[in-house]
């Protein structure tokens, strides 16, 4: 039963090692990863394009609009 659950655990942390890395590939092909500035909306878009991982290549193009409080 151990061996069973301890290979479970580790496919599983293969397939989400790989689906993330997919997202990673994804949001470095849309240029999220670029010398340009960073701001709210480029940072949490990048995040959830590399947590939707291959879901991007079935057509899924997520972007978070956002904006960050300016100091008075």
């Amino acid at each position: 039963m151990a061996v069973r659950r301890r290979t479970g655990t580790r496919i599983t942390s293969i397939v989400v090692l790989v689906w993330l890395l997919i997202g990673v590939v994804a949001a470095f092909q849309r240029g999220y990863f670029g010398s340009s500035a960073p701001s709210c909306s480029r940072v949490a878009s990048a995040a959830v394009t590399i947590v939707a991982g291959p879901l991007n290549y079935v057509g899924l193009d997520p972007r978070i609009g956002c904006t960050t409080p300016k100091p008075s």
